[in-house]
């Protein structure tokens, strides 16, 4: 006779302490131990026993609470108005069925939406009094938050004072941490050996919920803006509202009418959301007309005039079946985690890269372990952390070899680095990685040639290095596995093409040490041509800008090596472009030469990464925030508090305009505030 499981009221109880732990680790700790998807997947089952038996509902309970409690860290601010979380939505069925609900509680079919990105943020809610920043409080149990003034003041892009001087309003929005912004901040802590954070939610969650103001203000926050007390007529007139204070709402908000136009926009910012700079979980759906809003009125915990609607999740947990050593074109070690198959943002993934020794000895990865991964834009996830609730009592720790997987030398690791590597240069996996980089889109763009026919060139000794691949022929690649005459000479006619590339295309393939795409653009248009760089001493290297010493020691050490030099010789040979691409005219006359440059706002006609492009043509280099080292702010609608800050330290300001004139030549003259 099998057992029963648990009751109702014993399934509810469980729930509910698996929610709170949840929420503290998320709200107060910064540190999830379970995915969104899988807390999501708890409420739901929570409020589904809890519909079917109503007598077990508690005020208590999570699905009558809004988000965590608030920590005592800081004092406790009651909102002037629940601060109400979202319901969600997980695909097309779920946001009909929430259209439904909202017909009939606004008794006819809803019409006019606005569709916004949902950033995985941290809530706030900013009181400005006669227009000048008063108080910030964090979204709390929904009723009650933290009062983070003092960090939530040092945020530059939060403006200090509104356009209008006399305005009493709180605006309410998400503070976030850029991509980018993310990705240095914890290379800074890994190398002063802190935890990284695990996502860009939990940074800026911990940045704003953190003692010391003065590290808030290093580490470049933003933030959006999206609701408004008072409220005026309609959602897009709150946005439009909230610019002409200053303070900056989502350049993606698109407005609908019916709900196959807010479909639509969905599906547009789901595929665009690796463009976007910053992190995203979904997207917003709301009523546009405020009266509207009202009449639909809200629950305990949901506002009905609005929806979440979720993207599939970019992070799940898995268990790890064994951690095996890839050997990379450098020789460096790389410990993998081979994951149980797990579906992750559309994807079954089946291994993480754990990075290095010291990294999986700090996450402490065993073999056996439950683990939370993340997808953020990367193509191989990343292991967050382990959950060790659920660690077996027999898993041991991991130990990287000592000597090469693939060849069997014993492996190096020198002073001041945290990898281990093969010093073998006759590896075959340091050959097969080498090759690989060399072929791919952003290195000479080698299309078809890929792993498969790689690992048949390097077994068959057929190439050796990468020069060997110009010595390649229609007759010897039609008679390896998968590959017949028609394939061999479309490869043939892809090598040939990438005999064209230009110079830092050539250097970037060539996989030198610390020489990433920005650094082999720089190098090619500094020196002109491989012989030129291949010449120049160590203290010329050292001085050119963005490059710094260990750079400049690597590009010297890969010259001075006899087999290098003569690697590029016969690749030279074989009719491989050893010069830069011809500059453009913006390249004639650098105006921006070595000026730290911040973009803000959103420009009329150019993207960020064509405004930067533009940028770095001229010769300056792009900043996340303004500081009194920034020599030049390039600013464009709703620009915010960087562009305020810019105006505090008296830097000079430009348009789009005006960066178009310097494109043409014209020269820099002195601050001009764009209008």
């Amino acid at each position: 006779m099998s057992a029963k499981g648990p009751g109702p009221a014993e399934r509810v109880a469980e729930l509910r302490r698996l929610i709170e732990r949840a929420r503290d680790q998320y709200y107060l700790d910064n540190a999830p131990e379970i995915s969104d998807a899988e807390y999501d997947a708890l409420e739901a089952e929570l409020r589904a026993i809890e519909a079917e038996h109503p007598e077990l509902v508690t005020p208590d309970s999570p699905t009558q609470r809004v988000g965590g409690r608030a920590s005592e860290l800081f004092a406790s601010v009651r909102h002037a108005s629940p601060l109400l979380s979202l319901d969600n939505a997980y695909g097309r069925e779920e946001l009909a069925a929430w259209a439904a609900r909202l017909q009939r509680a606004i008794g006819l079919e809803p019409r006019g939406f606005v569709v916004e990105p949902k950033i995985d943020g941290f809530s706030i809610a900013v009181r400005y009094r006669a227009g000048r920043f008063e108080r910030a409080v964090t979204r709390g149990d929904g009723l009650v938050g933290e009062d983070v003034t003092a960090n939530v003041r040092a945020i530059d892009s939060i403006p200090k004072t509104l356009k209008e001087k006399g305005a009493n309003v709180e605006a309410r929005g998400e503070v976030f941490m850029p991509r980018q912004a993310f990705r240095e901040l914890n290379a800074r802590r890994e190398a002063e050996g802190q935890p990284p954070f695990a996502n860009p939610r939990n940074a800026a969650a911990g940045s704003v919920r953190i003692k010391d103001s003065q590290i808030t203000a290093g580490r470049a926050l933003e933030a959006y803006f999206y609701a408004l007390l008072p409220a005026v007529r309609s959602q897009h007139e709150v946005l439009e509202r909230l610019q002409a204070l200053g303070l900056a709402t989502n350049p993606v908000n698109r407005r609908c009418q019916t709900l196959e136009e807010v479909q639509e926009a969905i599906d547009a910012i789901e595929a665009g959301r690796h463009e976007l700079p910053y992190e995203i979980d979904g997207a917003v759906v709301k009523l546009d007309s405020v009266a509207l809003q009202e009449e639909a009125g809200a629950t305990s915990k949901f506002p009905r005039w609005a929806i979440a609607y979720k993207f599939p999740a970019e992070q799940a947990t898995t268990t790890v079946r064994g951690i095996a050593v890839h050997v990379g074109r450098t020789g460096v070690l790389t410990p993998v985690a081979d994951l149980a198959p797990v579906v992750l943002a559309g994807t079954t993934v089946r291994s993480a890269g754990l990075h290095n020794e010291e990294e999986v000895a700090r996450k402490d990865v065993r073999v056996g372990d439950t683990v939370l991964i993340e997808k953020a834009g990367e193509i191989i996830p990343q292991v967050v952390r382990v959950v060790l609730s659920e660690r077996p009592a027999d898993a041991v720790p991991f130990a990287l070899p000592s000597e090469c997987p693939v060849c069997g030398t014993p492996v190096v690791r020198e002073e001041g680095e945290v990898a281990s590597r093969c010093p073998n240069v006759l590896c075959p996996a340091k050959r097969r990685e080498a090759l690989l980089h060399f072929a791919s889109r952003t290195g000479m763009d080698i299309q078809g040639l890929g792993e498969a026919l790689v690992d048949q060139l390097v077994a068959r000794g057929i190439a050796s290095d990468v020069a060997d691949v110009y010595a390649l022929d229609t007759e010897t690649l039609a008679g390896l596995e998968r590959m017949g005459k028609k394939s061999a000479a479309n490869l043939m006619a892809e090598i040939e093409t990438s005999k064209s590339r230009p110079l830092h295309r050539v250097l970037y393939a060539l996989g030198l040490r610390h020489v990433g795409e920005r650094a082999a653009r720089v190098l090619a248009r500094r020196f002109g041509t491989m012989a030129a760089l291949a010449d120049a001493p160590l203290d010329v290297l050292v001085d050119v800008h963005e490059i710094g010493p260990k750079t400049a020691e690597s590009v010297r050490a890969f010259f001075d090596a006899p087999v290098h030099r003569t690697l590029v010789e016969r690749l030279a040979a074989a009719g491989v472009s050893m010069t830069a691409e011809a500059a453009p005219a913006a390249l004639e006359h650098r105006t921006l030469e070595g000026m730290s440059v911040v973009l803000t706002g959103t420009l009329p006609t150019m993207s960020r990464e064509q405004a930067r492009a533009h940028i770095e043509a001229l010769g300056g280099r792009v900043a996340s925030s303004v500081s009194k080292k920034t020599d030049l702010v390039v600013a464009g609608e709703a620009a915010g508090g960087k562009l305020d800050k810019a105006r505090e330290l008296g830097i000079p300001i430009i348009g789009e305009e005006d960066l178009a004139r310097l494109l043409e030549g014209a020269p820099l003259l002195p601050s001009s505030d764009p209008p």
